[in-house]
């Protein structure tokens, strides 16, 4: 027994996706309003803290599943865990909010949830995940950062 919560978890093939880049991409001037392609592309290479392969490839993460809207600075990212009573739930959800949280302007508002009904815990997860005290305790536990940042140590800048 490997002592891992889902030893053998289905793999998914992954889209390799470049993003075309328009004349104002680079001109501060211009507003250049964030979609669920850009979250997508912080949050897809972030690695499972369980397994050596990424949320995208293990299928957690989904396009379909990023909602933004930029004019109310609002992103919500819903994600799968692999099973049902996946431990690593809270972690996934505190290493997508970290990236975010690293990545994106300040005006906005993130939350992450567990997609509905993919989680035995999902209601106490996604209630830690929202909870600003809560992630803001977790950010200041120094193991619980290593992890947060191994995670996060392939994911694209």
């Amino acid at each position: 027994m490997s002592g891992k919560i889902n030893a053998a978890p289905q793999v998914y093939d992954v889209q390799q996706t470049v993003r075309r880049e328009s004349p104002t991409d680079h001109d501060d001037s211009v507003h250049d309003p964030i979609d669920a392609d850009e979250i997508y592309e912080l949050i897809r290479n972030i690695n499972d803290p369980e397994h050596p392969l990424t949320l995208e490839q293990l299928n957690v993460t989904q396009r379909a599943h990023i909602h933004v809207d930029d004019a109310n600075s609002t992103v919500l990212v819903e994600f799968t865990p692999t099973i049902p009573h996946c431990s690593m739930a809270t972690l996934i959800g505190l290493c997508i909010r970290v990236r975010l949280l690293r990545s994106l302007p300040e005006r906005f508002k993130i939350d992450i949830k567990i997609a509905e009904g993919t989680h035995q815990s999902e209601e106490e997860v996604n209630k830690q995940l929202n909870d600003k005290e809560r992630v803001a305790a977790a950010l200041e536990n120094i193991h619980l950062i290593e992890v947060v940042n191994q995670c996060l140590s392939t994911a694209s800048a």
